[in-house]
């Protein structure tokens, strides 16, 4: 974290300040912000958040005990420690993070891009920090850091050397956004599709709708809105902002566009277009059709912000997967391969990996999916997990493993097509599904694996990748 004196942090988390030892209010603290007390380090600040499970407070003493410089805390500690008492350390956190983005930002150099939408958050943000890091030192998260905490979190790295922050945005509720898009105050808000994700959270696509346009409701005339105009439910957001619309997507009149497109096993070749006219051929290897249109969303935001068409495609072409766990290809064994997409999965990320499963087959050898659950689904659990097992049927896919009690509909619904025999099998455990995959997969078969995190199925991926490679 940039250096901050204890009263300049207390005044900003609007704390009580209570000095430990020869501490003095106008000390400078610079050391980095943890949540976990196993990261902190001499010098650190601990923020002792509640949890879902525990308490924060309880590893306190740990956090004294590394050396930390200051805890904020929701009571007062008996450490030795110099401690701001807050009304909420969640908002504390947050409240920090804004002031250390501001502060940095005063400077004049630094631009912050932030992204939402329902898939496609996280390969975009990875995209946005390969392109940013040919201009400049770049700041983004690690993994999904999307939320209450881990946004803030990621925006505490910024110093004054940062050029480019790059912000993932979950919502978790309505307003969960809002809230993030008023800590960081974008310059380019991203907004990528509208689906069914967490669906089970927000109750309907309108609910959802909301709380994703919070990320261009509060944007400033003078920044940017990167719209998907492929999605109708991103593309109306256009009347809701003020700020200026660029847009991207295959079709209709966009300002960011691909065209030329075509998929197999290394990925996908297309010709990018930029706004400014200028365009170019890019042999992208991230697995799936379907994340060109993070590529277009990523080239949209960074031309905005100066990269250069040049450093945009070298940066695509540089990328060889979307993420861990994340349409990532494995094995190579007898010429088998693993797709290991099991970190989460929607409606629409499961008919993409599947569509995709379908287009990269090898000629006469197979494909398998082996499925697991699509989690915060809510009331529409069933229906769409019975959707997505037609699709099965119909995109001709050699052989299904259902796993898990919660995606069996999955396989009822492949049942009751009438037109398999045996290709969809339902098993209960991710052991049952690696025995049945390890015992019958064939030289040249590609086999996707599929499913929400919390089915962890990524880790069954991970064991098939390595027996095949």
């Amino acid at each position: 974290m940039i250096a901050l004196s204890l009263a300049d942090i207390s005044k900003v988390v609007d704390g009580a300040l209570h000095l430990a030892g020869a501490s003095s209010a106008t000390d400078l603290v610079d050391g980095s912000v943890q949540t976990d007390s196993r990261l902190v380090e001499p010098g650190s600040i601990f923020i002792a958040k509640p949890g879902a499970v525990t308490d924060g407070h309880l590893f306190a003493p740990a956090a004294a005990a590394s050396g930390a410089a200051l805890l904020i805390v929701e009571r007062l500690l008996d450490l030795p420690v110099t401690q701001i008492v807050v009304a909420d350390a969640v908002a504390a956190l947050g409240a920090l993070a804004s002031a250390v983005v501001a502060r940095v930002r005063s400077a004049g150099k630094l631009k912050i891009v932030a992204v939402t939408g329902s898939n496609g958050k996280t390969t975009t943000k990875n995209l946005l920090r390969s392109m940013f890091e040919r201009v400049g030192v770049t700041v983004a998260p690690q993994g999904s850091f999307n939320n209450q905490v881990g946004a803030p979190m990621t925006m505490l790295e910024v110093t004054d050397d940062t050029r480019f922050l790059v912000i993932e945005m979950g919502a978790s509720s309505e307003g969960a956004i809002a809230n993030l898009v008023r800590l960081v105050r974008p310059d380019v808000g991203i907004v990528l599709t509208i689906g069914l994700a967490h669906a089970g959270e927000f109750g309907d696509l309108d609910a959802t709708v909301r709380a994703k346009s919070a990320m261009v409701t509060d944007l400033l005339p003078t920044d940017v809105a990167v719209l998907n105009a492929d999605d109708p439910r991103v593309a109306q957001m256009a009347a809701i902002t003020p700020a200026r619309i660029v847009r991207f997507g295959e079709y209709g009149q966009v300002d960011v566009r691909a065209s030329d497109l075509h998929s197999g096993r290394t990925g996908t070749t297309f010709t990018l277009h930029l706004a400014d006219g200028q365009s170019a051929p890019v042999v992208f290897p991230v697995l799936g059709e379907h994340h060109v249109m993070n590529a277009l969303a990523a080239a949209a935001a960074a031309e905005v912000l100066g990269v250069s068409l040049g450093d945009i495609v070298a940066a695509l072409q540089a990328t060889t997967r979307a993420e861990r766990w994340r349409m990532e290809v494995l094995g190579g064994k007898d010429n088998v391969t693993i797709i290991n997409d099991a970190y989460n999965a929607s409606p629409d990320s499961m008919s993409a990996a599947l569509k995709t499963l379908a287009q990269i087959a090898t000629p006469g050898c197979r494909t398998i999916a082996v499925l697991g659950e699509m989690a915060e689904l809510g009331e529409l659990a069933g229906e769409e997990h019975d959707r997505i097992g037609l699709l099965a049927v119909r995109l001709n896919i050699s052989q299904m493993i259902v796993v898990g009690q919660r995606a069996r509909r999955m396989h009822i619904s492949t049942i009751n097509e009438g037109s398999w025999d045996g290709e969809s099998v339902y098993v209960d455990t991710p052991d049952e599904a690696f025995e049945l995959v390890r015992s019958s997969v064939n030289p040249g078969d590609t086999v996707l694996v599929k499913s929400s995190n919390s089915a962890g199925l990524r880790f069954l991926g991970d064991r098939l990748g390595d027996l095949f490679s």
